[in-house]
């Protein structure tokens, strides 16, 4: 077999560590595969504990995918927790139930400080329990996707139910949680947000002031849930 010449070999190298797939013979081509892939999946070193907390008429089941993400970035799975809460309710009561849930996670797992994750009407739930119970100190990370966290117009649809007259804009709850500091504490905040939502109206309505804020080109309210790619963001910003 012919031998590559030394600046051959260099490109070689060179478009594998840029994960592109090289095919001079098939045995190159297998390595560099697996470079890529090693390098597209590097695990994150962490022991923050995580809390994901699901909207209007959810459940820990939304969180399947974005479990399964941060578990191929190297989270343990019994650093993984979802909070449950009733959808019809208060969210005061629901923010009340996510601060012990918060406090039972840090003793289970033995961390001074959990992560949160929030979707949509979760967003409200973690705020006033962020802001309102003072539950920052108790949290290193929130990210926030398609959060409510200055409320939608879109709860016009279910103002029977307090959670929803709590989530339309201008209601006594959200000038609750926006006013003054939005991002107290030293907890690092991040939010994504995207105008192809269609249930969160504004879709401005996620930004927090203070936080870093994410506008994602174009995903659905319930597609967020299943994006990798943003979850995979979202994995790496708690692990910062």
């Amino acid at each position: 077999m012919r031998r590559r010449s030394p600046r051959r070999l260099l490109g070689v190298l060179a478009a594998a560590a840029l994960g592109l797939t090289l095919f001079a013979s098939a045995p190159a081509a297998g390595a560099v595969t697996t470079a890529a892939r090693t390098a597209a999946v590097q695990p994150l070193s962490t022991s923050t504990p995580v809390v994901f907390v699901h909207g209007y008429t959810g459940s820990a089941s939304n969180w399947t995918t974005a479990m399964s993400v941060f578990r191929l970035r190297g989270w343990s799975s019994s650093l993984l927790f979802a909070y449950e809460y009733d959808s019809y309710g208060n969210n005061v009561t629901n923010a009340q139930g996510l601060a012990a849930y918060v406090e039972n996670v840090k003793a289970r797992t033995g961390a001074s400080k959990v992560a949160i994750v929030n979707h949509s009407m979760g967003g409200l739930v973690s705020q006033y329990y962020l802001k309102v119970l003072g539950g920052n100190t108790s949290v290193s990370h929130l990210a926030s996707i398609a959060g409510a966290n200055h409320g939608t117009t879109y709860a016009a649809a279910c103002l029977i139910y307090t959670t929803c007259q709590q989530m339309y804009p201008g209601s006594s709850f959200i000038a609750q949680i926006t006013s003054g500091d939005e991002t107290p504490g030293s907890t690092r905040y991040a939010t994504w947000y995207s105008a192809c939502d269609g249930i969160i109206l504004p879709y401005t309505s996620t930004r927090l002031d203070g936080a870093t804020n994410h506008n994602v080109l174009c995903q659905t309210h319930i597609g967020f849930l299943a994006d990798t790619s943003v979850l995979g963001q979202i994995a790496s910003f708690v692990a910062s």
